[in-house]
């Protein structure tokens, strides 16, 4: 019998496109489900399946429910072992990968969100802190292609669904990622060259129109 796979997601989600990205890589079927978080409508199903946090992404496995992305991704990794690994073998390399992927989920959304949620003061040192937290992670990916080395993995994941984001964090914080952290962005360039990532992303120019009708929303335009 097949397994049921059901995604309770939204579109623009940093957090649910890895989850999409991580199914793709397995090859995994499922079924998608869009969340209405604008008007925030949230379903009964992501209610009762997420009643703790009540947020996307939250994938429905034969009926279980397993919440918060990175945990998500490493739940597919370890459910679906067919396809080539996201976390290495090594115990200390996957100790590190961890640690990086908390990294990001700790550091990256705050201030890449107040770029666009934000005006003035606050918007120009969000860009600046942004920046800074984008330095560190190139400096952690040196030379190799991938935040793993050779094999595109986890904290690849993790990070890569902010890249569609970050022309709105360079137009509203006025900054440039290309400029700054060269490396990071030819690193981007390559991840977005495999199938699963080119086909989960959405447009970035698509991302920016979100954030100006959100912006208008709050009376920040």
């Amino acid at each position: 019998m097949e397994d049921e796979v059901i995604l309770l997601d939204f579109w623009p989600s940093m957090f649910g496109l890895r989850v999409r990205i991580a199914l793709a890589e397995k090859g995994v079927k499922y079924e998608y489900r869009e969340e209405d978080l604008v008007n925030n409508k949230k379903s009964d199903l992501l209610l009762q399946m997420n009643p703790i946090n009540k947020t996307i992404p939250v994938l429905i496995h034969n009926g279980k429910p397993v919440c918060e992305s990175s945990i998500i991704v490493q739940y597919i990794d370890e459910m679906w072992k067919g396809k080539s690994p996201l976390l290495p073998s090594d115990p200390y390399q996957r100790a590190q990968t961890r640690f990086w992927v908390d990294y990001i989920d700790k550091m990256v959304n705050g201030p890449g969100r107040k770029t666009w949620q934000t005006k003035g003061e606050e918007q120009e040192a969000a860009g600046k802190e942004f920046t800074e937290i984008m330095k560190v992670l190139e400096m952690q990916l040196g030379e190799k292609p991938y935040f793993g080395g050779e094999a595109f993995g986890l904290v690849d994941i993790c990070l890569i669904t902010y890249s569609c984001w970050f022309y709105s964090y360079e137009r509203f914080g006025k900054f440039s990622l290309e400029a700054d952290c060269p490396k990071l962005i030819e690193w981007a360039k390559r991840c977005v060259q495999k199938d699963s990532v080119a086909k989960a992303l959405p447009d970035e120019k698509k991302v920016f129109e979100f954030c100006l009708e959100i912006r208008k929303m709050f009376g920040l335009d």
